[in-house]
């Protein structure tokens, strides 16, 4: 839940300010995955209508969920993405839904469009998770900025329908850093206050990249800003084990134990509960 704070103007590491409410992450986060899409690659047309959404928000929020994640575009590899005017009239619709029902909880938008988080912040949206890194609209730095909306800075080597053919990295920890670096920048100048870094785990990654960057994961802390890890039921897991996503939870939960102990900050998530058990355990397990 969203608490209130009269110094609205201090950032830190362990905090975003949510228009004007202080939300800590002095404690690792769970942000909850709501797909409205037809065709994500784990939960494809199991939240495409309002009851649904509303049914699986309700869920979450009962399973102890920090942060709803909505988005209305699959961005899994290979994947197009769909009209701007059919995304926000989607998001818009449930997130109407969601904020009567759910006033307090902190909600982000995952889109690429500026006017798509322009619309969804007026229905009550608080963040702005966007896979491209403000490469697919030029106006979305800007309207963060306007919006003094925290933005969720993920790396991707292209869009969706060609990252997984751009894996030829030089140094993947330094061009990942390089590319970090010159995106906050540009945030900055736009007047961002609040960034959260997104290594992008399975966007433009093999196998084996992914697994080298959760090991050095708790390096990219030189940024001194909020890490997100996005590893829910993803192909880096289910390949590895030859199963599916739908068989990927265990797998799933056993890596999230790595993330926490790499700094991870927010664990973006289809199973909200057992995220939040693995966040209890790791906290007792590090008590002194």
């Amino acid at each position: 839940m969203i608490s209130s704070c009269e110094n609205t103007l201090f950032f830190s590491h362990n905090s975003i300010n949510l228009q004007g409410k202080l939300f800590s992450l002095a404690e690792p986060k769970v942000m909850g995955i709501l797909n409205l899409t037809d065709d994500s690659f784990f939960d494809g047309g199991r939240y495409n209508t309002v009851d649904k959404a509303l049914a699986q928000a309700e869920k979450m929020v009962e399973d102890g969920v920090d942060i709803l994640d909505i988005g209305a575009c699959s961005t899994r590899p290979g994947a197009k993405f769909v009209p701007l005017e059919q995304e926000k009239e989607r998001l818009v619709v449930a997130l109407k839904a969601i904020r009567k029902h759910f006033p307090n909880i902190a909600i982000s938008i995952d889109t690429i469009w500026s006017e798509v988080a322009r619309a969804t912040f007026n229905e009550g949206a608080n963040i702005i998770n966007d896979i491209s890194g403000g490469s697919q609209d030029k106006d979305l730095f800007k309207t963060a900025g306007e919006l003094q909306m925290p933005y969720v800075l993920m790396h991707t080597s292209d869009v969706p329908e060609r990252m997984q053919s751009k894996t030829d990295y030089k140094d993947i920890f330094l061009d990942i850093s390089h590319y970090f670096a010159s995106k906050i920048e540009q945030l900055r100048e736009c007047d961002v206050k609040d960034i959260i870094l997104d290594l992008g785990f399975g966007f433009g990654k093999t196998l084996e990249q992914n697994y080298q960057l959760l090991r050095r994961q708790k390096e990219f802390e030189v940024f001194s800003l909020p890490l997100l890890t996005g590893i829910s039921r993803k192909s880096m897991i289910y390949k590895a084990l030859g199963s599916s996503p739908e068989q990927a939870l265990n797998g799933t939960t056993f890596l999230h134990a790595f993330a926490l102990q790499n700094g991870a900050n927010i664990l973006r998530v289809h199973d909200v509960k057992q995220a939040k058990e693995i966040i209890k355990l790791y906290s007792i397990y590090n008590k002194e």
